[in-house]
Formats: structure tokens, sequence, C-alpha cells
């Protein structure tokens, strides 16, 4: 799932905006199943109950061009969620059926971890062990580091430029330079959606505010990408965070996100491209 980009680039003001509406409405209606999005009269009523004139987004009872991109983006990520992201997004047995099917075609050398659960469902990570076989077939013999163990550094060959707080899940070619970084999200066996899970996302975020801080103060741009997959735990108890996942990425801190069985289509694509960009670079 690749942004849109007449939503990329606004300002802090706007994204400011967006939080602070859908915390007052919600990001779904009591009672069902699905994203909503705040109608105009709603927009307009949280400003007021903010106290502010909002005079960026509204003048007297009608919405400026700001509110009605606002709006907008809105019902774009309501639709975008309702219509795309909820079909990607796998349990358990259909993520278990696409790994055989996937092992059986690739036959793949590289990592295929197991989960951290214990007695019936320990098993293969479904996620990761898919992320990892279409890299692998798409990279060939090339190197990847699978499970990084070390923190990310970026440098300029001979001066350190930046360090990552945290570890990542994995690194294209190595987390020295990284030309793409990426974090995997898969909680098949979660049955609350409970503070790992909302942690997951936040430490996305951190990681993507300090990569915007690299490209800003050092030019460097480093791909960051985020796959995620659970129905139950994204979709069923975790819709808030899909919608705070993509507000994230239309904010610049990730450059792509993969959900569920899109990693078929595009692992293959993306790592074709960091291929390429890999042999493009001096010798």
């Amino acid at each position: 799932m690749v942004p849109n980009s007449k939503f990329l680039n606004q300002s802090n003001r706007f994204w400011a905006y967006v939080r602070a509406i859908s915390e007052k409405f919600g990001y779904t209606r009591r009672n069902t199943s699905r994203v909503s999005a705040p109608t105009e009269s709603e927009v307009m009523q949280a400003v007021g109950d903010l106290g502010l004139s909002g005079s960026d987004i509204k003048f007297e009872d009608k919405l400026t061009s700001r509110g009605h991109l606002l709006i907008e983006y809105f019902h774009y990520r309501a639709d975008t969620l309702n219509n795309q992201v909820k079909g990607m997004l796998m349990d358990a047995e259909e993520a278990r059926a696409l790994f055989q099917d996937t092992r059986a075609r690739l036959n793949p050398k590289c990592p295929l971890p197991m989960n951290k659960q214990k007695a019936e469902k320990r098993a293969e990570a479904y996620l990761t062990c898919l992320v990892n076989m279409l890299i692998e077939s798409a990279i060939g013999e090339r190197s990847c580091d699978y499970d990084p163990r070390k923190l990310t550094k970026v440098t300029d060959g001979s001066q350190l430029l930046s360090t990552l707080s945290r570890r990542v899940d994995g690194a294209f070619p190595s987390t020295v330079n990284p030309i793409a970084i990426w974090e995997i999200k898969e909680y098949y066996y979660t049955t609350t959606f409970g503070s790992r899970v909302a942690d997951g996302v936040y430490e996305t975020l951190l990681d993507g505010m300090e990569l915007r801080d690299l490209r800003v103060d050092e030019g460097i741009h480093v791909n960051h990408y985020l796959m995620v997959d659970s129905y139950r735990t994204w979709w069923s108890d975790g819709r808030s965070y899909l919608c705070r996942i993509l507000d994230m990425m239309h904010m610049g801190y990730v450059d792509e996100v993969v959900f569920g069985r899109e990693v078929i289509d595009r692992i293959p694509i993306l790592a074709s491209e960091w291929r390429e960009q890999l042999e493009a670079l001096p010798s």
C-alpha cells in the first residue's frame, strides 16, 4: 500500500487536525465493523469544542480548501481500509497455507524463524518467513540481513552520521548504510489488543522520525517499510491503529505499508528495486 501523493507533504497543522478530529469522533462508529469518516458538520464542531476559531479550515459556517482536504482525506482513509486493507489481512490458517505454498514453490535457503508461541501455537512466523523467502527470490545471492541483532548505522564512509535507537527486523544489504529496512508486525495468536501491539506502531513511528532527521540533516534517504498481518488483531480489535498507520505513512514516516497477503505481489517488486539501487552504487 503506497501513500496517495495528494496527501503527502501536508503541514503539521493538517495532521494535528486529523488526529484531534479522529480523537473527538472516533475512528469507527459504535456497533459497526467499518472505519468511519467524520462529516463536515462534525469537523466544524470539533474545532468549536477545542475552543479555536479554526480559521485555517473554516470560515463562518463553510469549510476552507484545507477543511475540504481534511474531509477528503478522512473519506480516502476509510475507503482504503474498508475496501482494500481489510481483504488483505489473513488469519493464522490462511497465512500458514500461503507460507507452505510459497516455501514449496521457492525452496528457500534463507532463515525461516519460528514464532514465540508455545505448545500447539508454536509454528513458523508466517509473515516473516514469507517476507524473507520473497526477498531472497528477488535478490538472488546478494547479501541481506534477515535478522539484525545490531542497531542500524549510517556513515559517509569515514564519519558516523546516524544510529537508530532500535533494532529493526530486516535490512538490505546490511544494517550499515542500508538501502532498505523493515519492521514486521504479525499477531496471529494475540487474543487482545494490548499495549505490545500498540507499542509496535509507535516503535515504527520512532524509526521514521529518526530517518526523517537523517534525510533533512544529511540528505540521505533509507527506504523504510512496515509489514503487518492478522485479521483479528488489526481489523477486529485494532482498526483505529490501522488509521494511525495510514496517517503515519502519509506523514512521510514510512515509505510503504504492506498488508497481509499483499506481500506476495509487493515484496518481489520492492526487493528488485533495492537490488537495482545497490547495483547502481559506485563500487
